[in-house]
């Protein structure tokens, strides 16, 4: 019989449930996991810059301010725990002339006042670490604690972590209602109806409805889609740290970085827009790219292999809200987590367990509890003698599926063999890159998805790209078995 009494349920698997649920995977509860999409880290939390920013920009005493300064402490550990790829390249932050560089002192105050190490860099400074700067360029901040990830696996490695620990995670299933019965709520989805002690909502755009359903929120949320450029694995060095124009009302601006799988990322733009709009259009890309190009010249858009959008829901206080709600003590609400968000999630996840659940609910550490995830192999970072003797081994692992990104049937099948088992090409394309290339998956897509058909013992006609109703084969063609 299918289990409806819980007594946690999460309700959205982007990057803050996911931490959330791995946090609460210690301790001996009953969690379930509610996910509107076919996979987690679908939403925000897939489409955005993967800064893990330094925390200098925040106003001080705000809960950005905390929670960036926290979390980004905490990458170092959890990333090596959850083998997700990390790299502290710092960040600078731009000014052009002399005037902008008083407002860089300003950001070096603020920065003082949150606990993070700057410096000032002056013309000569800024150029000899990186050359390709705009030569006008007055100087910069420098914020040596800043850093980029892979969000794909750090949301996906989370969750397999709680999974692992005895968390349940539900796919395609929304939460519509969450009805107080006062000792428990009923969360309600077209599928079923779940009873829970306690109610942790952390639906990204969808948080503010649901909790609205309960109690009138004193802000709004002004959905803002940031669209990007992303180039192919270009000549390292074109820029060595993660670059920032002055922040503005908007947000940290036009950024151009490096990526941890050695592409890099232009972008975004900040624009208000509807929750659900992930469209791109050439007017405010052509903004953006000029925006860039301010800061650096030589940035070759003949290397660009996609474009993209994200939308983060920006509250109308420009803060995050994280608290119980007044009137329903044990419904946790989490939203408006924009920027920052991404860098503040662990350190979110470790408070709301910590500060918010625990005076709720007894929590008994589990005496099995597994902190790390199973180790994964990335052939394309071993060296020929390591790979050489791994393929020997397990000659899967030789066998290359997307010669792009040199990503093996090995580390596909490695990846669909774990708790949080990857059922769509997209789902494998987050978790191991095949399709992230410059072919964009034109030549392995076929071979992935024969893999899933394989694997999962589905007919290829079943195999899905993304979201239901996304398959990939239609109808089988003469002579196809």
């Amino acid at each position: 019989m299918k289990k409806t009494n819980y007594d946690i349920v999460v309700i959205g698997a982007g990057v803050i449930g996911c931490n959330i649920a791995r946090e609460l995977s210690q301790y001996e509860l009953s969690v379930l996991v509610l996910e509107k999409d076919n996979d987690v880290c679908a939403r925000a939390s897939m489409a955005n810059s993967a800064i893990v920013h330094s925390g200098y920009d925040p106003v001080p005493g705000t809960l950005k301010a905390r929670f960036n300064v926290a979390g980004n402490k905490m990458f170092d550990e959890l990333c090596k725990r959850l083998c997700v790829e990390f790299y502290r390249i710092g960040s600078l932050t731009i000014a052009m002339n002399d005037e902008q560089m008083k407002t860089l002192m300003s950001l070096k105050e603020r920065a003082k006042e949150n606990g993070v190490e700057v410096k000032i860099l002056n013309h000569d400074e800024l150029l000899k670490i990186e050359p390709n700067i705009n030569p006008s360029a007055a100087g910069a901040l420098l914020a040596p604690t800043a850093g980029i990830v892979d969000p794909f696996t750090f949301c996906a490695h989370n969750i397999e972590n709680a999974l692992d620990n005895g968390v349940i995670l539900h796919l395609n299933e929304a939460a519509s209602n969450v009805i107080d019965n006062g000792d428990h709520f009923l969360v309600k989805t077209e599928k079923d109806t779940y009873q829970a002690k306690i109610v942790i909502n952390a639906a990204g755009h969808g948080s503010y409805k649901l909790a609205s359903q309960l109690e009138k929120l004193d802000y709004e949320i002004n959905p803002r889609k940031g669209e990007y450029f992303v180039f192919d694995h270009y000549t390292v060095g074109l820029v060595n740290h993660t670059i920032f124009p002055l922040p503005s009302a908007k947000g940290k601006g036009i950024l151009v970085s490096p990526t941890y799988s050695g592409n890099y990322l232009v972008g975004p733009s900040s624009e208000l827009s509807e929750a659900e709009d992930h469209s791109t259009d050439p007017a405010t890309l052509a903004m953006v790219k000029a925006g860039a190009l301010e800061m650096v010249p030589s940035l070759p858009f003949n290397e660009l292999i996609r474009v993209f959008a994200g939308v983060r829901a920006t509250p109308s206080d420009h803060d995050f809200h994280i608290a119980p709600l007044k009137t329903h003590p044990k419904f946790i609400h989490l939203c408006g987590i924009e920027s920052p968000g991404f860098v503040s999630s662990p350190a979110i996840a470790l408070y709301v367990v910590n500060e918010l659940v625990k005076p709720l609910i007894n929590l008994k550490k589990k005496n099995n509890y597994i902190p790390n995830i199973r180790p994964s192999l990335v052939t394309r970072k071993m060296d020929n003698v390591a790979r050489a003797k791994l393929v020997k081994e397990h000659p899967e692992y030789g066998e290359i599926i997307c010669q792009c990104e040199k990503i093996s049937k090995g580390e596909i099948l490695d990846a669909m063999s774990r708790s949080d088992h990857p059922h769509t090409i997209k789902a494998i394309k987050k978790r191991c890159r095949a399709g992230f290339g410059k072919c964009q998956g034109g030549f392995c897509q076929p071979l992935v998805a024969k893999m899933i058909s394989e694997y999962y013992h589905i007919p290829l006609n079943e195999v899905l790209y993304s979201k239901i109703g996304s398959n990939v084969v239609r109808y089988k063609t003469k002579g196809e078995k």
